[in-house]
Protein backbone atom coordinates (compact mmCIF):
# COMPACT_ATOMS: atom_id res chain seq x y z
CA UNK A 1 0.00 0.00 0.00
CA UNK A 2 1.40 3.50 -0.86
CA UNK A 3 1.90 6.39 1.97
CA UNK A 4 0.63 9.52 1.76
CA UNK A 5 4.06 10.80 1.96
CA UNK A 6 5.76 8.47 -1.30
CA UNK A 7 2.90 9.95 -3.31
CA UNK A 8 3.80 13.96 -1.88
CA UNK A 9 7.78 13.15 -2.64
CA UNK A 10 7.14 11.56 -6.35
CA UNK A 11 4.99 14.44 -6.79
CA UNK A 12 7.79 16.88 -5.84
CA UNK A 13 10.57 14.99 -6.98
CA UNK A 14 8.88 14.84 -10.63
CA UNK A 15 7.95 18.77 -10.51
CA UNK A 16 11.06 19.62 -9.33
CA UNK A 17 12.98 17.80 -12.22
CA UNK A 18 10.32 19.86 -14.70
CA UNK A 19 11.30 23.00 -13.35
CA UNK A 20 14.81 22.72 -13.08
CA UNK A 21 15.01 21.11 -16.83
CA UNK A 22 13.09 23.97 -18.35
CA UNK A 23 15.88 25.87 -16.69
CA UNK A 24 18.55 24.47 -18.37
CA UNK A 25 17.19 24.15 -21.66
CA UNK A 26 16.24 27.69 -21.46
CA UNK A 27 19.87 28.78 -20.86
CA UNK A 28 21.23 26.97 -23.57
CA UNK A 29 18.46 27.52 -26.25
CA UNK A 30 18.56 31.76 -25.41
CA UNK A 31 22.26 31.49 -26.31
CA UNK A 32 24.44 30.35 -23.42
CA UNK A 33 26.79 32.90 -24.31
CA UNK A 34 24.34 35.38 -22.62
CA UNK A 35 24.83 33.60 -19.69
CA UNK A 36 28.26 33.63 -19.32
CA UNK A 37 27.83 37.09 -19.92
CA UNK A 38 25.74 37.55 -16.83
CA UNK A 39 27.96 35.24 -14.86
CA UNK A 40 31.29 37.29 -15.28
CA UNK A 41 29.10 40.77 -15.26
CA UNK A 42 27.93 39.52 -11.20
CA UNK A 43 31.87 38.09 -10.80
CA UNK A 44 31.64 34.57 -11.23
CA UNK A 45 33.54 32.75 -13.89
CA UNK A 46 32.11 32.43 -16.93
CA UNK A 47 32.37 28.66 -17.26
CA UNK A 48 30.06 28.33 -14.38
CA UNK A 49 27.45 28.87 -16.40
CA UNK A 50 27.15 25.64 -18.54
CA UNK A 51 28.15 23.58 -15.24
CA UNK A 52 25.24 25.48 -14.21
CA UNK A 53 22.96 24.99 -17.32
CA UNK A 54 24.07 21.63 -17.74
CA UNK A 55 23.58 20.66 -13.77
CA UNK A 56 20.09 22.09 -14.18
CA UNK A 57 19.18 19.91 -17.33
CA UNK A 58 21.15 16.36 -16.43
CA UNK A 59 19.38 16.54 -13.06
CA UNK A 60 16.15 17.63 -14.02
CA UNK A 61 16.18 14.42 -16.41
CA UNK A 62 17.44 12.27 -12.94
CA UNK A 63 14.97 13.39 -10.82
CA UNK A 64 12.11 13.00 -13.54
CA UNK A 65 13.32 9.62 -13.89
CA UNK A 66 14.29 8.89 -10.39
CA UNK A 67 17.96 8.23 -10.58
CA UNK A 68 20.38 9.84 -8.34
CA UNK A 69 17.49 12.09 -6.68
CA UNK A 70 19.27 12.17 -3.46
CA UNK A 71 22.78 13.39 -4.87
CA UNK A 72 20.89 16.07 -7.39
CA UNK A 73 18.94 17.28 -4.50
CA UNK A 74 22.03 17.91 -2.63
CA UNK A 75 23.47 19.73 -5.97
CA UNK A 76 20.29 21.32 -6.38
CA UNK A 77 20.35 22.59 -2.86
CA UNK A 78 23.50 23.67 -2.76
CA UNK A 79 22.73 25.03 -6.24
CA UNK A 80 20.04 27.60 -4.73
CA UNK A 81 21.93 28.63 -1.48
CA UNK A 82 24.44 30.13 -3.81
CA UNK A 83 21.73 31.80 -6.39
CA UNK A 84 19.83 33.18 -3.33
CA UNK A 85 23.41 34.53 -1.55
CA UNK A 86 24.91 35.99 -4.79
CA UNK A 87 22.57 37.47 -6.90
CA UNK A 88 19.22 37.09 -4.55
CA UNK A 89 19.39 38.23 -1.45
CA UNK A 90 20.18 42.02 -1.50
CA UNK A 91 16.88 42.17 -3.86
CA UNK A 92 14.70 40.63 -0.47
CA UNK A 93 12.08 38.34 0.12
CA UNK A 94 10.04 39.46 -2.57
CA UNK A 95 12.45 41.70 -4.80
CA UNK A 96 12.69 45.44 -4.80
CA UNK A 97 10.65 46.46 -8.03
CA UNK A 98 13.96 46.04 -10.12
CA UNK A 99 14.57 42.38 -9.77
CA UNK A 100 12.79 39.31 -8.43
CA UNK A 101 13.31 38.49 -4.66
CA UNK A 102 14.53 34.76 -3.60
CA UNK A 103 11.14 33.37 -2.58
CA UNK A 104 10.87 30.87 -5.38
CA UNK A 105 14.67 29.84 -4.54
CA UNK A 106 13.55 29.18 -1.19
CA UNK A 107 11.03 27.33 -2.13
CA UNK A 108 12.98 25.10 -4.62
CA UNK A 109 15.32 24.80 -2.31
CA UNK A 110 12.68 23.43 -0.20
CA UNK A 111 11.87 21.17 -1.78
CA UNK A 112 15.22 19.44 -3.02
CA UNK A 113 15.94 19.34 0.99
CA UNK A 114 13.08 17.43 1.19
CA UNK A 115 13.85 14.84 -0.92
CA UNK A 116 17.75 14.52 -0.95
CA UNK A 117 16.62 13.61 2.95
CA UNK A 118 13.57 11.61 2.57
CA UNK A 119 15.16 10.31 -1.31
CA UNK A 120 11.85 9.45 -3.52
CA UNK A 121 12.03 5.50 -4.33
CA UNK A 122 8.38 5.78 -5.73
CA UNK A 123 8.69 5.07 -9.62
CA UNK A 124 12.13 5.43 -9.35
CA UNK A 125 14.84 4.35 -12.04
CA UNK A 126 17.33 3.72 -8.78
CA UNK A 127 14.88 1.04 -7.56
CA UNK A 128 15.21 -0.78 -10.47
CA UNK A 129 19.22 -0.74 -11.02
CA UNK A 130 19.95 -1.53 -7.26
CA UNK A 131 17.11 -3.75 -6.20
CA UNK A 132 19.55 -6.97 -6.26
CA UNK A 133 22.01 -4.93 -4.28
CA UNK A 134 19.88 -3.82 -1.72
CA UNK A 135 18.70 -7.38 -1.27
CA UNK A 136 22.06 -8.68 -1.16
CA UNK A 137 22.91 -6.04 1.56
CA UNK A 138 19.42 -7.25 3.68
CA UNK A 139 20.57 -10.35 3.79
CA UNK A 140 24.19 -10.36 4.94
Amino acid sequence: MLKKYEIGTLILRVMLGVIFFVHGLVKFQGGIENTVGWFASIGLPGFLAYAVALLEMVGGIALIIGLGSRLFSGLFVILMLGATVKVKLAGGLLGNGQGAGYELDLALMAMALVIAITDSKLFAVDQILFKNQKRETQSV
